[in-house]
């Protein structure tokens, strides 16, 4: 069945540029190769060869899917039901990119998803490749790694042999992130897609964990500063992205050292303002990295405007399921993160 999905999929070839098929052709048949490597959790968990941590926690993948559906009222699905070992540390290696002066995404379009401010690859070196095509033509590039993706209910998605090298917390949070886009995905809204799947991802661990092991637990407590620094984080890099578009749209020729400058003071406000509130590790290396228009965007695109999601969960009473069934009044909107705005004020 899912081959047959993968042939509907490609009848879109012929509505995509010269450029794009090579790519589509060469994603389906590495989806295809992955989808024809399942192996069913029943065995693999009978496997000797299994090692018993791996094992724990593909029932932990389990068991959070399993209170995903039951107990947050995301959709049911046969996904991770199966595991498939990969030959790489990444699922797949994504590619975003911005012009140099501009606080701008470069996007794809795709079938079915629609328009979207990255661009996946299975080979490290083919997203490597892109990028710097995209250099040369000028433009601000951005290359990593990621654990898993979701095909948003069209295919039966495995556990991935690199999904289980997440703490056990994150893991969690990594199946709920991705139900939700199962549950609910608008076309060509990536920043609002990711922003929900990560704000429900944070809200659903924090409530699996308060289930599990109680509203005491060690567990719950770094959740809880990790979810917390997440929020701070945000209201940071939205102003600074905001900030720093203004300033590219004020300047008539800006020059590689100006936008430098620029760069240099978001990690100075960071270190100054930002990393003296923060009780985890999750953005501690962020002074040290190497900021650019992509980056900036790639960070935008799942953590800005967190605070927009976390009034409209105190809108609808904290409910979890209430407050899904809010996001998806957004569904026939152009810009949903514009509307949820609106409507949170």
């Amino acid at each position: 069945m899912d081959v047959l999905k993968i042939l509907f999929l490609l009848l879109f070839l012929p509505l995509l540029q010269a450029c794009q098929i090579d790519y589509i052709i060469k994603s389906g048949y590495e989806q295809a190769k992955i989808l024809s490597n399942r192996v069913d959790n029943e065995d693999i968990l009978k496997d000797p060869n299994m090692p018993e941590e791996q094992k724990r926690k593909l029932r932990l993948a389990e068991e959070a899917k399993a209170f995903a559906e039951s107990e947050l009222g995301l959709a049911h699905s046969k996904n991770y039901s199966s595991f498939v070992k990969l030959d790489r540390p990444y699922a797949s290696y994504i590619v975003s990119a911005a012009p140099k002066f501009k606080l701008e995404h470069q996007l794809w379009t795709f079938p079915i998803v629609g328009s979207l401010p990255y661009k996946g690859y299975f080979s490290e070196q083919e997203a490597q490749d892109e990028a710097k095509k995209m250099e040369r033509d000028g433009f601000d590039t951005y290359v990593r790694g990621a654990s898993a993706y979701s095909t948003l209910g069209y295919f039966r998605d495995p556990i991935l042999s690199s999904m289980l090298r997440y703490q056990d917390s994150d893991l969690v949070n990594l199946i709920i992130h991705e139900t939700v886009h199962v549950t609910l995905y608008i076309k060509s809204s990536a920043d609002f897609n990711e922003r929900m799947a990560v704000f429900l991802g944070n809200k659903g661990t924090e409530a699996f964990y308060r289930k599990k092991e109680g509203p005491s637990s060690e567990t719950l407590k770094n959740i809880y500063s990790e979810n917390n620094d997440e929020a701070i984080f945000s209201k940071f890099i939205t102003e600074e992205n905001r900030r720093l578009k203004s300033w590219y749209e004020e300047q008539k020729s800006p020059s590689e050292e100006s936008k430098a400058e620029q760069l240099k003071n978001i990690k100075i406000n960071f270190s100054k303002l930002i990393r003296p509130q923060l009780k985890s590790k999750s953005y501690a290396n962020f002074a040290e990295a190497n900021l650019n228009n992509a980056y900036l965007l790639a960070l935008s695109t799942y953590v800005a405007d967190l605070d927009d999601f976390e009034k409209a969960f105190i809108k609808n009473d904290q409910d979890f399921k209430k407050t899904i069934e809010f996001f998806k009044q957004l569904q026939n909107t152009t810009k949903p993160e514009d509307t949820l705005k609106q409507l949170v004020l």
